[in-house]
């Protein structure tokens, strides 16, 4: 077996346990070694619960023997880390989004493509089974030519409000946190977006905390982000379909995710997990019959809980000198169709996306 990958996690919240935990399950060509937190205590706790080290950011950057660090912190926080890891020779990869601006986005994947270095960002959920046995679908031509497609992601803000204090930061709107999934899948299926109209809204300034856990329960949180987009997209195919995510609304999330070609229908499920059902509604020969829904086989076993999937990917293609699947490259353009949005949403026009990517390669397993 190739010498283990060693691992730095920055940020010891919630999502680490997810990713530690997985990590040391499931992909066995990574080694989590050191965590470490912008409070000490947190990232002691963190490392005496999974046997790793504890350490400052410093101390990290610092170790040779770390290949990689993965960035966990909230998205305010990760220009600066992201650009320091790089300076200090380490392989990155960050959760979503890369930064709260394409430019700096832009100017760290520069930076990493300077320093021969790999950058990569989550959602790393589209490498799941769902998004990949989709993939197969749309590339074997089994829905004929795509003519449109239609996603709408419902979900509620009062509780995640309570519970997550970083989505009333700048940047962790709606479209940032939440979108983000939904775009990255699409890209990843039908590739990179050329124009964006959209009407944005933040309709509820403010937010009670409902958490009785919380110190601050029953307190007024400001809540300034957008909270409603709805929009047009096209593809630089020529493909375009409606795009709605909405926070206002029902406890548990609703996701409804269409592609319709000419030959028949996928329906997808929430991109926000890894795994779901991928469902084909052929077009039927015999017109008074009526079509019948089928379940598409997966193609990978990542259906269950797989954070650190996207870290394994880029590290093994660090390894090999290939083009990972979760580059840069497609992060700056998933974080610049998202940025259209916004800007649409205030000047009420078409927005020109500037960058582009290419479509990451499909993927079965590492």
């Amino acid at each position: 077996m190739e010498k283990r990958f060693h691992i730095g996690i920055i940020g010891a919240g919630a999502i680490s346990g997810r990713y530690i935990g997985t990590i040391q399950k499931s992909f066995p060509s990574l080694e989590v070694v050191a965590v470490c937190a912008a409070h000490r205590e947190r990232a002691e706790k963190k490392a005496q619960e999974y046997g790793i080290a504890a350490c400052s950011l410093e101390e990290m950057l610092a170790d040779p023997s770390i290949d990689m660090v993965l960035n966990l912190t909230p998205v305010g926080a990760h220009y600066e880390i992201i650009r320091k890891a790089l300076l200090a020779g380490k392989h990155v990869y960050t959760e979503k989004t890369m930064t709260d601006d394409p430019c700096t986005a832009g100017e760290l994947a520069a930076l990493a493509k300077e320093k021969g270095l790999y950058l990569g960002c989550a959602p790393d959920t589209f490498l799941g089974a769902a998004v990949q046995t989709a993939r197969k679908a749309v590339d074997d031509g089994v829905i004929g030519e795509i003519t449109s497609f239609a996603i709408a992601a419902n979900r509620s803000n009062d509780l995640l409000l309570s519970l997550f204090p970083f989505l009333r930061e700048p940047g962790a709107g709606v479209c940032y946190d939440y979108a983000v999934y939904y775009v990255t899948a699409l890209v990843s299926l039908l590739g990179p977006v050329d124009r964006v109209a959209a009407m944005v809204r933040a309709p509820y300034p403010t937010h009670v905390n409902i958490l009785p856990q919380s110190p601050d329960y029953g307190k007024v949180m400001d809540t300034p982000n957008e909270s409603e987009v709805s929009a047009i997209l096209r593809m630089k195919s020529g493909v375009a379909g409606t795009f709605m995510v909405n926070s206002d609304s029902v406890r548990e999330d609703q996701s409804f995710f269409a592609i319709y070609g000419t030959k028949g229908i996928l329906y997808l499920t929430d991109p926000n997990q890894f795994g779901g059902d991928v469902t084909l509604l052929r077009d039927p020969e015999d017109l008074r019959k009526p079509p019948v829904p089928e379940k598409l086989e997966p193609v990978n076993q990542y259906s269950e809980e797989s954070r650190g999937l996207g870290a394994a990917e880029l590290a093994d293609a660090a390894r090999t000198g290939r083009k990972a699947r979760t580059d840069a490259e497609l992060a700056v353009h998933v974080l610049d169709v998202l940025h259209a949005m916004l800007t649409s949403g205030e000047s009420g026009e078409f927005v020109t996306v500037g960058s582009g990517c290419e479509r990451p390669e499909p993927f079965v397993r590492i």
